[in-house]
């Protein structure tokens, strides 16, 4: 029996060496533990694999290995498996509705599985966007020893010379409605844009994701960039079992590392990256998990002392596996800290300081890369993410901005309850150059579910309106949007916000300088329009739709459902 006073299986021997309890004994026998096996500590390996998403399809093979690394290091290995859902497949359906509620059903899973059975650590093998931070909100719930794999990024797709990735797919839906693609190659881009397994290549929202929670501390060095496919992510997958056995011996938990430091230097890089708008309501939520208080402002701060450093797609040119080539998120993280943007203080899942695991990474070449800009020349001279108010938004929204398509927008709005009316709207030609674009009842409630919205963005961009219309939502965008976008708006229409009262034709201010979105509508009609509005019945009646409609906080508390 394992007897020292702080022994690494702290949780399981409640189950494995209590004599009152013969029949959870009998039936981990039954599984084929031996009696030694029954004195070691038991780690819970949740894979969010499944056959039906290239983000995803490789990650149970990578759980094998992880398993395999676990028991050499004298632990048991236990792999368990939780749902994923494609934001890649579902976008433009009502599928997308169950995208971010996913993210908590991951969370209240694997928090009930480790908790259920007792398990001493987690390692959480992830692909898809929202797989991450409920893989983290589910550690942070725990406070067990814990690491998160990312699963890594696809390698670009190709077609007649053009590098593709999935967005390439979504834009040519907009190419083939203007008429300027052809048949053959709408389908050969649509056939070539996914290669093989992996997560979406850009910085979109599951690149933005891992890179973050690397940052974080949460999963081991290059795990964010290491590719899906090759030997850099199957030689990570082997060290985790000596890194988890660590992290049980030195009894380091989330809430040791997931700091409100370590969020300011996860956020740091999500601006240096040109991260995903995503991001804001992931870390709100993240950090809700281990009692670290995180706002929609802490990203306003960050983006105002953070200037964009990479040229990555969406917004740029290069995909994360270009960064992989010159040396991933490390070299990235080891230039922000010698420029004084880190806390090199934070403690991270290999028992190092952020300083210490950067201390031997080489040091960024300016020259022979074109990805990553020096701070004296960036992308952008502060963060791409802003945060804005205004009476369109009184509770705040979230903006990406690049830069490039400029700092103020100021049109008539064309108003869709949702985003399939913006789709027939699109293809009848009822958009046009100087519009602002207005997505509603498309919230945590009005959806429910908040999904992205990809599909219509994406259309925009293809039928070549990208850069002359603007589009606001109290949904939220995908991380491969790009252009004048305002998402996350609060508080949404389904609960009576501005946006609710918004009609045809009015004119809407974006103020990307002031941060400031204001409906320019004289305040007596708007008081009209108030008293006239009524909040309409929820779209859904019962299912796992209704009960997040009633739990979920709105997007500027990160929507979670266990407050």
């Amino acid at each position: 029996m394992n007897e020292s006073p702080n022994p690494i299986n702290h949780h399981s021997k409640i189950l494995t060496q209590d004599p009152t309890l013969p029949a959870a004994q009998a039936m981990l026998y039954g599984i084929g533990l031996t009696e030694s096996d029954m004195d070691k500590a038991q780690i819970g390996i949740v894979s969010t694999g499944y056959d039906g998403n290239t983000c995803n399809m490789h990650l149970n093979d990578l759980a094998k290995t992880i398993k395999k690394s676990v028991w050499e290091n004298d632990l048991v290995g236990l792999i368990f498996n939780t749902i994923g859902i494609s934001d890649g497949i579902t976008n433009g359906t009502e599928g997308m509705r169950y995208s971010l509620v996913s993210r908590d059903l991951i969370a209240d899973s694997i928090e009930s599985v480790v908790a259920g059975h007792y398990y001493d650590g987690v390692i959480a093998v992830v692909g898809c966007d929202k797989n991450m931070p409920g893989s983290i909100m589910a550690m942070g719930r725990l406070n067990r020893p814990s690491i998160m794999v990312y699963g890594g990024t696809i390698a670009g797709g190709h077609w007649k010379g053009e590098t593709l990735n999935i967005i390439s797919a979504f834009e040519a839906l907009g190419k083939n409605i203007a008429g300027t693609i052809t048949p053959e190659d709408f389908k050969g881009i649509i056939q070539n844009s996914c290669p093989g397994a992996g997560a979406c290549g850009g910085m979109y929202t599951a690149n933005t994701m891992s890179s973050a929670i690397e940052a974080l501390g949460m999963s081991l060095p290059y795990s964010s960039s290491n590719p899906a496919i090759g030997t850099d992510k199957q030689a990570e997958c082997e060290a985790v079992g000596k890194a988890i056995r660590h992290l049980l011996e030195i009894n380091l938990k989330p809430s040791d590392i997931m700091t409100a430091q370590a969020f300011e230097n996860a956020m740091t890089v999500i601006m240096a990256l040109g991260g995903s708008t995503n991001a804001v309501l992931h870390f709100i939520a993240m950090a809700k998990s281990v009692g670290v208080k995180l706002t929609q402002d802490d990203f306003q701060r960050i983006s105002d002392k953070t200037p964009v450093l990479a040229d990555l797609k969406p917004s740029g040119k290069y995909l994360m596996e270009d960064l992989h080539q010159i040396g991933g998120v490390p070299l990235v993280m080891k230039y922000l800290l010698q420029k004084g943007f880190l806390h090199g203080t934070c403690m991270t899942v290999t028992g190092k300081t952020v300083a210490q695991n950067l201390e031997n990474i080489p040091d960024l070449d300016f020259e022979g890369q074109k990805i990553i800009f020096p701070v004296e020349n960036p992308v952008k001279t502060t963060g791409h993410i802003q945060i804005l108010y205004g009476n369109l938004a009184e509770n705040g929204s979230v903006a990406k901005i690049s830069g490039k398509e400029g700092e103020i927008f100021k049109g008539k709005a064309r108003v869709f309850n949702g985003e399939f009316e913006l789709m027939d709207g699109i293809q009848s030609g009822k958009i046009q150059s100087g519009d602002v674009v207005v997505i509603r009842y498309v919230g945590p409630k009005g959806a429910p579910g908040m999904p992205e919205m990809l599909k219509p963005t994406s259309a925009i961009m293809g039928v070549g309106l990208g850069k002359s219309v603007a589009l606001i939502t109290d949904g939220r965008f995908s991380g491969g949007t790009h252009g004048f976008v305002v998402g996350h708006i609060t508080p949404e229409a389904h609960e009576g916000g501005m946006i609710g009262l918004v009609e045809d034709d009015d004119m809407i201010e974006i103020d990307a300088i002031q941060n400031r979105i204001s409906l320019l509508v004289e305040e007596s009609i708007l008081l009209k329009r108030k008293h006239a509005w009524k909040q309409p019945p929820l779209r859904v009646k019962n299912g796992v739709l209704y009960k997040y409609a009633q739990l979920v906080k709105p997007a500027d508390e990160g929507c979670v459902t266990d407050e």
